[in-house]
């Protein structure tokens, strides 16, 4: 018979929490840049190109290996005000906005113990920030996203190193078109962190169709092909002009200025309509 108590504050003072297994929950930032890739050829316009911000542990489990910029959250601190501590830590980088992605918890991911991770993910601009990155900390760009029979492979580089790794989507739900990410091949990159990247590279592609989310790597002034760069980047895909007009419409506000010089036609330049 379960004992009965007058108040909560009776129920508390006499609670037992050790009766509980105890787990330990982590935040884990997946920060996506989308900037220019410049060319020495003045004739050319800037190609854009996706990078991931990686860190290179220096400690077991998977020393040497590269992952996404993590740490505890302090049994005293709130949820979201771990990410932007972790990440000004881990690289250097802060002042940038994040959002929960999504929460992993699969029973094996640490080897350590029972770890939960909070993911938390952005897209900015790389080439706007005015820090530099600690020493183990790198950009490593997107060179190819590649799907075919539910297998997804992603190959990265930060001009040193090449990392790829495979992922395969497994069907859960019909109804919702939602998928479970499995492993296949990795040998890089440390916990279950492929699969963080994949979940945000796919939320990523979601949210361009219905947020204005990659307006918070563009300038304030930009014209429409250097936009539409951006897109087709995150999408892996290229858009016809008609189509990608019709995505931009009620998003941005052409104004009277121009874009001159390179060996180019003067384009117009367009702005982010704020809503």
């Amino acid at each position: 018979m379960e004992k009965e108590y007058n108040s909560e504050e009776e129920f508390l003072n006499d609670y037992d929490s050790s009766q509980f297994e105890k787990l330990s929950m982590t935040v884990d930032i997946l920060v996506l840049s989308v900037s220019n890739e410049e060319t020495s050829n003045y004739r050319k316009t800037d190609k854009k190109k996706m990078s991931i911000l990686l860190v290179k542990r220096n400690q077991y489990p998977f020393k040497d290996k590269w992952c996404l910029p993590g740490g505890f959250i302090g049994i005293d601190e709130n949820l979201d005000d771990a990410p932007m501590r972790v990440l000004k830590r881990e690289t250097n980088v802060d002042n940038i906005y994040l959002e929960q992605l999504y929460t992993f918890g699969d029973t094996k991911r640490d080897p350590r113990m029972r770890i939960v991770s909070s993911a938390y993910m952005a897209l900015i601009d790389k080439n706007k920030l005015d820090t530099s990155l600690n020493t183990n900390a790198s950009w490593f760009d997107v060179v190819s996203i590649e799907e075919k029979n539910n297998l997804v492979n992603i190959i990265l580089n930060n001009g040193k190193e090449t990392i790829s790794f495979t992922i395969r989507k497994e069907l859960k739900e019909k109804t919702t078109d939602r998928y479970k990410f499995v492993e296949v091949e990795n040998d890089k990159i440390a916990f279950d962190h492929t699969i963080v990247i994949l979940s945000g590279l796919e939320r990523l592609r979601n949210k361009v169709e219905y947020t204005d989310v990659v307006f918070n790597m563009m300038p304030d002034l930009f014209t429409l092909g250097e936009l539409q760069q951006v897109y087709e980047v995150i999408l892996n895909k290229k858009l016809l002009d008609p189509a990608f007009r019709r995505i931009i419409a009620d998003k941005v506000v052409k104004t009277n200025k121009l874009k001159t010089g390179g060996g180019h036609r003067p384009s117009y330049l367009f702005e982010y309509k704020h809503k």
